[in-house]
């Protein structure tokens, strides 16, 4: 068993966790959901030894090893993927290498009597007693089985580190930390980089670890299918609920009716008595009568009504005059890197007000033809035309990841904008839950949530009629891609979205560009008109979906 007991930990003035306390239990799958900024990433550091808590301990037994899969890590960026993710097993790798050398000196030695030779003999007693933990012959195979299983190739195994994006590094870190298999395992955000075969993976495979699992996540269906328990902080303390995660939804739903209709008939109870007593009071005969009833009255306890929403984002895009008619037009264009063409011969006019959905597998093109249309990638081939007036914000799938580390938040702000919205820069950070003193928190102490919320604070800066969004709720909680979501759906201008996120683009859209086979296909209508089409469930079937490339090449290999 572990124990959390009564952790504090206060920021000046504001409590984040207030005396919090919980048991884990070995096998436990727990789900660690909030709002950004309320205290989950903190937990976690603190259950992991990486930050102190004001007050309050933790009690777990000797020797429990624990992980943690930080948002921000280094890696050896000169080694090869393999070298890089073989690392963890440093100490494992190290006694065998001692074990191999002491067996060498041994078998070279003939003074079998001297007290030397039997030192050699007790210190290679010693090492072979430490490598019987690990199963040293097993070891690269599991790494390539761990590296496979979150999105590796056999070829991307001897690339340099270096060459990797920082989604591609974070799954070489999370393969380090699984092959560790320390007893608690946390992991922070971890499916936001990964496609949807390698979360399908991590899900199988954290669920049968042996070990405790804590995760944070805002993908509903990761929690739904991974984790048993969930724990809801909220406003400095935790509700614990010992099951999955859509039952805790509707648990809750039925709490607050529950609590609502208690708090009423109370308030209702209170407001009679309250009335009866001030008509006694207005007899003298029955003074004493009311002051008796006053006295019992304030001895009830009073039932707090459901919690209500906190501070939430308020997020309104600025537009500016309405562009030409075809905002963007796709003529034949085609992209290769190296020689490995992604798309080719695409056509596709996005007209004013529209509202499109890009969607499809992981390397499909999705994001690539987003970067040509921002004008960030040039064309192999074709052309795009651009409308006039069209005035674009591009919000890039690693938007947060872009900010300068060592900059504030309100360095960041100003330098974005426009003369003249430098007198709204508080204001709108205000917006955006930055008030008083966190407008000057350095950049690199932000949670992942806090920074993709500077990072869209500070592409609203730029009035625009012309939006396009790259997978936008990466990092963002449950309520905050809520209101990203109303946001978007009251905006006047023209719109793409770049998601996975069936929830998300729910009636967000109205037209669905499919990415698939190097080409694209139109379809009128949102993502359920889509997924209806497309006789599928969910839009795991659609990232899952076998490419008619593949499945004729799998048939000519069956038929060979």
């Amino acid at each position: 068993m572990y124990y959390i007991r009564d952790i504090s930990v206060k920021y000046g003035d504001r409590i984040l966790l207030n005396e919090v306390s919980f048991m884990i239990t070995p096998r436990d799958r727990i789900g660690l959901i909030g709002r950004n900024g309320a205290g989950k990433s903190t937990l976690l550091k603190i259950i992991a030894g990486e930050k102190s808590p004001d007050s309050g301990t933790l009690e777990f037994p000797s020797r429990t090893t624990i992980g943690y899969l930080r948002q921000e890590f280094e890696l050896n960026e000169s080694l090869k993927v393999i070298d890089e993710a073989m690392s963890c097993h440093d100490e494992a790798l190290s006694l065998q290498q001692q074990l191999d050398e002491l067996n060498a000196e041994i078998s070279s030695r003939q003074d079998y009597d001297s007290q030397s030779y039997h030192d050699l003999l007790d210190k290679l007693a010693q090492v072979s007693g430490q490598l019987e933990h690990f199963n040293i012959s097993t070891l690269e195979v599991e790494t390539v089985r761990v590296l496979k299983g979150l999105g590796f190739t056999d070829a991307d195994f001897q690339r340099q580190v270096s060459e990797l994006s920082g989604g591609w590094k974070m799954r070489i870190e999370l393969a380090k930390l699984l092959l560790r298999s320390p007893d608690v395992l946390m992991l922070d955000e971890p499916t936001n980089h990964l496609d949807m075969e390698s979360i399908i993976w991590l899900e199988q495979y954290l669920s049968n670890y042996p070990g405790t699992v804590i995760v944070i996540s805002h993908d509903i269906q990761f929690l739904e299918n991974v984790c048993n328990r969930i724990i809801e902080v909220e406003y400095g303390s935790i509700t614990d609920y010992r099951m999955s995660y859509l039952k805790y939804i509707e648990e809750k739903e039925k709490q607050n009716v529950i609590q609502q209709a208690s708090y009423e008939n109370q308030q209702k109870e209170l407001e009679q008595k309250e009335k009866t007593i001030n008509r006694f009071m207005a007899k003298a005969s029955k003074t004493k009568m009311a002051q008796s009833m006053q006295k019992q009255l304030e001895k009830v306890e009073r039932i707090e009504a459901p919690t209500k929403t906190g501070k939430t984002m308020s997020i309104r895009f600025a537009e500016v005059p309405r562009s030409g008619r075809e905002v963007v037009k796709i003529i034949d264009v085609g992209k290769s890197f190296d020689n490995k063409s992604v798309f080719a011969h695409l056509n596709l006019t996005i007209e004013r007000g529209d509202r499109v959905a890009f969607v499809g597998q992981n390397g499909q093109g999705k994001t690539t033809l987003a970067k040509i249309i921002a004008g960030l990638l040039p064309v192999s081939e074709g052309s795009v035309e651009e409308s006039n007036n069209v005035h674009l914000s591009y919000y890039a799938q690693n938007q947060s990841e872009l900010l300068d580390l060592k900059s504030t938040v309100l360095d960041i702000m100003e330098e974005k904008a426009p003369e003249e919205l430098r007198s709204r820069v508080r204001t709108i950070l205000g917006s955006f839950l930055f008030s008083g003193d966190d407008v000057d928190k350095k950049v690199s102490v932000l949670s992942g949530g806090e920074r993709a919320r500077l990072a869209m604070a500070s592409l609203i800066m730029k009035p625009c009629n012309f939006l396009l969004l790259d997978e936008p709720t990466n990092h963002l909680d449950i309520y905050s891609k809520e209101i990203l979501k109303d946001a978007l759906k009251s905006y006047k201008g023209t719109l793409v979205v770049v998601s996975h996120d069936r929830e998300f683009l729910a009636g967000l859209t109205d037209k669905v560009v499919e990415f698939k086979d190097g080409s694209i296909k139109e379809y009128l209508g949102d993502i359920e008109y889509f997924l209806s089409r497309k006789k599928m469930d969910n839009m795991r079937e659609v990232d899952l979906q076998k490419s008619e490339t593949m499945i004729a090449t799998n048939e000519s290999i069956k038929k060979v």
